[in-house]
């Protein structure tokens, strides 16, 4: 668990020392994607609007340049850097609830998925209070889409299919799911798989429609299971000091960009996961969609993760899972 720090008034009154006008401001944002991603030219889209309505100035530090993804948190939260760009699970450590969105068929379809995303909704803004806590204080969510396996030869069409196997995941509980249904699960960071798939140090993998395509993972995976078991979001966060550090015209100019850019990667992704499927195929992937019998299969399978969860992530976790289920 991490042991996140805020920064001490000490160490906020520097910042405003060095800052005290917006032409002194400077944020930096870590990100683990390189800016050809969807997440780096929605990050693109935040700094020219910021700059363009503001004295403040944004430079972006792509493909885990200063931090790789389970560093970012911390980062932030101690006042490393400004600001970062990290999974969601990535808190989950402070955190158990935020995983309600990697629930095994929780969050499985985009209206769900969009209604509770929504700044203010009974599952978001629970979440953005208890990040707050950390340190952080959530700019604005980015949308990575649903979850898929990958594989090599064959789909994984079936928790059976699974068993025995080595699977790359991203967050504890993606894990859990993986033991429950007989594999074994690895963690590796977004910015490792490429080699991990192309060394054989995972027999299988999971990750969004968009790291399939921005990692061109068809190059060392020829196979994709459109799963759906979770919803893969990431957050953008700026320090809490630095954030009460700034006037009020600056925190208006970054949350108006903010909401700008959250509308936008939202709406991209919608029609990016239809797009990527095809781009999959014609570099030669197969790309699997899961028949109804099958999915019945795996949320049956998947059902005692959600109890083993909800005794980690107590009420607040209870919360959460209520709410989505009455979305």
């Amino acid at each position: 668990m991490f042991d996140f720090k805020r920064l001490s008034v000490a160490a906020a009154a520097t910042f405003l020392a060095v800052a005290p006008a917006m032409a002194d401001t400077t944020l930096r944002i870590t990100l683990q994607l390189p800016t050809a991603s969807h997440l780096g030219q929605n990050l693109l889209m935040f700094k020219e609007e910021v700059e363009a309505n503001s004295d403040m100035k944004i430079e972006i530090y792509d493909s885990a340049q200063l931090y790789k993804d389970a560093e970012v948190p911390e980062a932030v939260g101690a006042g490393e850097i400004e600001m970062g760009v990290a999974s969601l699970t990535r808190f989950v450590g402070e955190i158990p609830a935020v995983d309600i969105f990697y629930m095994p068929f929780v969050l499985n379809t985009e209206e769900k998925v969009r209604a509770a995303v929504a700044p203010g909704s009974p599952v978001r803004q629970p979440i953005d209070d208890a990040i707050r806590e950390t340190g952080s204080h959530v700019l604005w969510w980015q949308a990575y889409g649903g979850n898929v396996l990958l594989s090599k030869g064959a789909p994984i069409r079936g928790p059976e299919d699974l068993k025995g196997k080595k699977v790359r995941v991203f967050g504890k509980w993606l894990g859990e799911w993986v033991k429950e249904l007989g594999g074994a699960p690895t963690l590796i960071s977004g910015s490792e798989q490429f080699l991990a798939y192309q060394r054989g140090t995972v027999d299988a993998g999971m990750t969004g429609l968009s790291g399939v395509v921005s990692r061109k993972l068809w190059e060392v995976m020829d196979t994709i299971t459109v799963v759906n078991n979770a919803d893969i979001e990431f957050i953008v966060v700026i320090n809490d000091d630095v954030w009460q550090g700034l006037t009020d015209a600056q925190r208006e100019v970054l949350t108006t960009a903010a909401r700008n850019a959250e509308t936008a990667v939202r709406d991209y992704m919608s029609e990016f996961e239809a797009n990527a499927v095809e781009l999959a195929r014609q570099n030669g992937m197969t790309v699997y969609f899961p028949t109804d019998d099958e999915i019945d299969a795996w949320r049956a399978a998947s059902a005692p993760v959600i109890e083993a969860w909800l005794g980690e992530a107590g009420p607040l976790g209870q919360q959460l899972l209520d709410a989505a289920n009455g979305l």
